[in-house]
């Protein structure tokens, strides 16, 4: 099968999502700092969920750049990542409207683990695919950075029971791990 509807469809997806969780973010009330001030919260989770939808529209975009085709199982595995991201809004809200309270937060980092699985998942099935270019299981490979950050995610949960802003911290730097671009796809690309 070929591989552009699904991708057509994954990015009207998460532009929609991105849509989504910006309805969130509601005008302040006054019109001073401090009515600003209050929507802190929300507008860091936004910023965090923004950056989060975007690193993986871009590591799919890359994934799919390097993957020639696609069969059933890697449709399903894409709908099973886009569930999870889809549930991202909701836990932005819940987080952000709630002051990173310790439950919405560690429901967060569950989405979080979901997510980075369901990513694996995908990557493992595009594998699979006959007829699928060999650079594609070779530049897979060993991911360091999506083994590090959900083990971050994993550990992000509990912590957030007992310390949701040490939970913050976490979320933050697994995005400043996934800023950086990864050459192994670059590399492929040019090869």
């Amino acid at each position: 099968m070929h591989k552009a509807r699904l991708e057509t469809f994954t990015d009207g997806v998460v532009a929609i999502l991105i849509t989504i969780t910006v309805l969130e973010l509601h005008v302040p009330e006054g019109t001073d700092w401090e009515s600003f001030a209050h929507l802190g919260p929300t507008l860091l989770a936004y910023v965090l969920s923004f950056m989060y939808l975007g690193t993986y529209w871009n590591k799919h975009h890359h994934l799919f750049q390097v993957a020639k085709v696609v069969d059933a199982r890697v449709m399903w595995a894409n709908l099973h990542l886009l569930f999870w991201l889809s549930l991202l809004p909701f836990a932005t809200a819940w987080m952000g409207e709630n002051g990173f309270a310790p439950v919405p937060t560690a429901v967060y980092a569950v989405v979080m683990v979901a997510s980075a699985s369901a990513y694996f998942i995908l990557s493992q099935a595009l594998i699979r695919v006959k007829d699928q270019p060999k650079a594609l299981e070779a530049v897979l490979g060993m991911d360091m950075k999506g083994v590090l950050s959900t083990a971050a995610a994993v550990a992000a949960i509990p912590i957030a029971l007992v310390a949701p802003l040490v939970s913050m911290a976490i979320f933050i730097g697994m995005l400043a791990v996934w800023i950086v671009p990864d050459r192994r796809m670059e590399r492929a690309l040019k090869g």
